[in-house]
């Protein structure tokens, strides 16, 4: 999390959910629920007796993407820049993440005094029985006014139990020092903002208002192909030297990388690197995907090489191979076989 910025969180579970995907490939001796075990100090789905992380003890917490939204894991010290973007959605109109409404704020009010008198709760925790619209679909009233203080900062996630959220105060979440520090002029979160971007990519085109604020930190890269520059932050210009002077040893053994991974999220970088075209169809029609549902592209040393589209069946413990796109001479059985392990299945 201190190198990428953040880490990004989806609850689409087919064969293992984005995140662990993403840290997995990343992180020695990463197991299925270290990254909820290091947020909350207790796993997903781990029964809620068990403590959690005291707030002076936290890290990291969860909250939405500055510019896209979504959400993702990041360290506590993000906090004070995300806060004006939280007070802003608390005066939007709309449904989702928007300004409460009179009776939303009469429903807050007590959702607020019940959480402070008994503790982190879920949205079910609560007694009222009447539901609304979200922006997407209907659900009890409870977790759509839960779900916009947690946009307004005003609720965090305390945790998870079977992928449902329980909600808690902030200052029982972030230690006291985040929680009372200056909030940083809108330049400081702009240059946050725009070194978040470098960080979570490493290699990155700017934007003509974004180069003034990362000027002192970037080293501007040319590819080959004669298109616009590209950036990557000074520090990892030892890596580059490396690889140009063939001292990276990648291993050939094949990887399958999440559907987002921070390596292929820009897919305009991705085509001028790697040749590779590639598109998450979890939200394309059935009819129109080329790849399927959950494709994984699959990373061999420097090249992708394919891709992957897997499920894991519970019920009978096994992952299995809906279909597969491989070049010659590459294998895809170690990758699916490694994941599977991961994720305890046959």
């Amino acid at each position: 999390m201190a190198h990428h910025g953040f880490i990004q969180i989806d609850p689409i579970n087919v064969c293992g959910r984005m995140q662990e995907h993403i840290a997995r490939n990343r992180v020695h001796g990463y197991k299925l629920g270290d990254l909820h075990g290091h947020l909350h100090g207790v796993s997903d789905d781990t029964p809620r007796a068990l403590p959690v992380h005291a707030p002076e003890e936290r890290t990291a917490f969860e909250h939405f993407h500055p510019s896209r939204v979504v959400l993702a894991a990041f360290p506590v010290e993000t906090w004070p820049h995300l806060r004006p973007l939280m007070l802003h959605r608390s005066r939007m109109t709309g449904n989702w993440g928007g300004k409460l409404t009179p009776g939303e704020r009469r429903l807050a009010t007590r959702i607020l005094r019940e959480i402070s008198e008994r503790g982190a709760l879920a949205s079910d925790d609560i007694d009222h029985h009447t539901r609304a619209h979200n922006g997407w679909t209907t659900a009890r009233t409870t977790k759509v006014v839960m779900d916009k203080l947690f946009a307004h900062g005003r609720l965090l996630i305390a945790r998870r139990i079977n992928g449902r959220r329980v909600y808690d105060l902030p200052e029982h979440i972030l230690p006291s020092k985040v929680l009372e520090a200056r909030r940083p002029s809108a330049r400081a979160t702009a240059r946050w903002q725009t070194e978040l971007k470098l960080r979570q990519h490493r290699l990155v085109s700017l934007k003509r208002d974004e180069l003034p604020l990362v000027a002192d930190r970037v080293q501007p890269i040319v590819l080959p192909d004669d298109g616009p520059l590209l950036y990557c932050l000074k520090q990892d210009l030892p890596l580059l030297e490396k690889a140009q002077g063939g001292e990276m040893n990648l291993p050939e053994s094949p990887r399958l990388l999440a559907p987002l991974d921070p390596l292929i999220l820009d897919r305009t970088i991705l085509q001028r690197l790697w040749k590779f075209e590639y598109t998450w169809e979890v939200y394309t029609p059935a009819a129109k995907r080329r790849r399927g549902y959950y494709a994984l592209p699959i990373l061999a040393g420097d090249r992708f090489v394919g891709h992957v589209d897997l499920k894991a069946d519970r019920r009978t413990g096994k992952l299995c191979v809906v279909g597969r796109q491989v070049k010659r001479g590459h294998r895809s059985a170690p990758a699916i076989a490694e994941l599977a392990a991961f994720l305890g299945l046959k």
